[in-house]
Formats: C-alpha cells, structure tokens, sequence
C-alpha cells in the first residue's frame, strides 16, 4: 500500500455454479497479481450464503487488508436467488463497516441466467478486486493524514 506495502487480499469463493466461480476465481487472481496485492487467502464455501462467517475470520485477521467475495447466484423458478443474493450483500457490506476494512462483492446475480452470469466472469472478478485494492490503499491514505486543513481528494 503506501511505502512499497502490497495489499493483503483474501478472496472467498462459492463452490456452488463453480464452474463459474472457479472462472472468476482465476480472473481474479490474475488482476490481483497485475494489481501488484498479495493474495493471502483463498477460502472456498458451499454457496454464497455462507460466505459472511468467512469473510468474519478472515476480517479479524491482522495479515488480511480486504476481501473479494467471488459467487454467481443463478435465477431459478423461485425467488430463492434474491433472497440469497440480498441478505448475503447486505451481511457483507455490514462486516465492512464494523471491521474497518473493505469487503469487494463480486457476486453475480440475482436476476441472472448461467449465460448472463458466464459473460459477467471478467467484468465482476476483475471489479471486485479492483474495488477491493482501491479502497484498501485510499483507506490507510487517510487514516495516514493528520490534520484536515482544507478541501482533500482521497484517491
């Protein structure tokens, strides 16, 4: 992060539609890695809606600067995928804000079929640990700064 420091990353991925998430999985390792972060941790879970106590350790951890949660929640014929999809974004965003330190969501859905979620691979992995990796160097930016004089752009 600031001088020289590499930001620790740790991703969480579903195992469930892995042969998506194992796609996403590898896209963002390879964004992380051109990123110039450390991936410390990978940490698999059944579905998506397991990823909150996960993410939970994961954030305790001194050596973890933030988490990517990678997951693709297909539409089925229920409303399942949504209340999925919401309550595990919801619980994630929460553990941010109570860890100090950010949590990206790379989760695709809900709403999205195999094929929307097969071409959102890239995008979302790639974003996910992009936001990640932003918000971690922008974070101890500040935290760095000791006095707020005037107007500052945290970028």
């Amino acid at each position: 992060m600031n001088n020289g420091k590499r930001v620790r990353l740790a991703i969480v991925v579903s195992e469930f539609n892995y042969d998506i998430t194992y796609l996403m999985l590898q896209r963002a390792i390879s964004h992380a890695e051109f990123l110039n972060a450390e991936i410390k941790v990978v940490f698999k879970v059944p579905g998506s809606y397991d990823m909150p106590i996960a993410v939970t350790e994961l954030l305790r951890r001194e050596e973890v600067d933030a988490v990517v949660a990678l997951g693709a929640v297909i539409q089925g014929e229920t409303g399942h995928d949504e209340v999925v999809a919401h309550q595990t974004a919801r619980k994630l965003m929460d553990l941010s804000v109570q860890y100090n330190k950010p949590v990206a969501l790379g989760i695709i859905g809900p709403g999205a079929t195999r094929s929307q979620a097969q071409e959102r691979i890239d995008e979302y992995a790639r974003r996910a640990v992009e936001a990640a990796v932003k918000t971690a160097i922008r974070l101890e930016k500040f935290r760095d700064m000791r006095e707020l004089k005037d107007t500052i752009y945290v970028e």
